[in-house]
């Protein structure tokens, strides 16, 4: 069914260096807001548009049971897939700051671009949840007045979730937990994105990357989510979360500080979903090396073909740049 794109205008736009980092930073770009409403966009059906459509017993039921958080988990999964599909091909889908740190650290992805690209996917993310909410202003609003909530006064935790993160109330505020949780899953992240990628390692063919990425995902999701609502990604989060401030959810965005009366607070949270996912991401690309990369290099030198990938039968490398893994 693929075929190769023509342009409808003879040559196509062949300005402003698209043929480098400008197009990469073009496909980031539309691969993270294709990500952000696809994610995002379970979140506001789960948490506004099913109860408010009255497929649920009441217009504020949410999270009766795991079924919702299985809905969020899947979608999140394809929202990463499609996302690397749309852009895989052009910059390599990192579509998260914490993959473009690690492939700059360990997998010579040029230093000059890291800037740019969180840049990109953190501008895009913020696009991609104001697409959200216009879709889906309606419901979240009517979540809000049935559940007597108002984003300015502080006390609309449960849409302010469609955008971004917070803590579980078990944490008591704390912030190594959460620190821990967001480092942890975004440390398995890259070690499964490293995996996926290796072609010296059991890389899928046909194309599979992303879908196998989108697994990677919702393993993370249903393992490790419910504690902070993972993250794993500081554009995913502090893109729509700098939205939602600009939306009206006031501090419970920025600086990310909540606290209903009963218990359950916390304070200047939003640094964790951001420093969390770097450190992560370098652990975890280190980690893959150490125990993974380093062997299948030291194996490959000691029969005398370090720069070359054997072919085996029935398979074909991967067809994808050593500086531009899918993410």
């Amino acid at each position: 069914m693929a075929d190769e794109y023509q342009p409808i205008h003879g040559a196509g736009r062949q300005t402003f260096g698209l043929h480098g980092l400008w197009g990469e930073l073009s496909a980031e770009f539309l691969g993270t807001m294709t990500l952000i409403m696809f994610g995002d966009g379970v979140v506001a059906m789960a948490v506004a548009a099913l109860p408010g459509s009255g497929r649920a017993a009441t217009p504020t039921t949410i999270f009766m049971a795991s079924g919702d958080w299985l809905l969020i988990t899947f979608g999140w999964a394809f929202a990463v897939m499609f996302g690397v599909y749309v852009a895989g091909g052009i910059s390599g889908a990192h579509l998260n700051p914490a993959v473009t740190l690690a492939l700059a650290l360990r997998r010579r992805f040029p230093w000059r671009s890291v800037l740019p690209y969180w840049i990109a996917q953190v501008v895009a993310a913020f696009v991609g949840a104001a697409m959200v909410m216009w879709v889906y202003h309606d419901a979240i609003a009517a979540y809000n007045t049935a559940a007597h909530l108002v984003p300015s006064a502080g006390n609309a935790l449960a849409t302010y979730s469609i955008f971004a993160t917070f803590p579980a109330a078990y944490f008591h505020g704390s912030i190594g937990g959460p620190f821990l949780d967001e480092a942890v899953g975004t440390a398995l992240l890259i070690i499964g994105i490293f995996a996926v990628t290796d072609a010296r390692n059991t890389a899928p063919t046909s194309n599979l990357g992303p879908l196998i990425v989108g697994f990677v995902i919702f393993a993370i999701g249903t393992s490790f989510g419910a504690n902070t609502g993972y993250a794993i990604n500081p554009a995913r989060d502090f893109g729509p979360r700098l939205f939602a401030f600009v939306a009206g959810y006031g501090q419970v965005a920025l600086p990310g500080t909540f606290n209903n009366g009963k218990g359950f607070s916390f304070s200047d949270y939003f640094w964790i979903p951001i420093i969390g996912p770097l450190v992560g991401g370098c652990v975890g690309a280190i980690v893959y090396d150490f125990f993974i990369g380093d062997v299948l290099h030291s194996r490959k030198s000691r029969t005398g073909a370090a720069d070359a990938v054997p072919e085996e039968i029935g398979r074909s490398e991967p067809n994808i740049r050593p500086d531009r893994p899918m993410a």
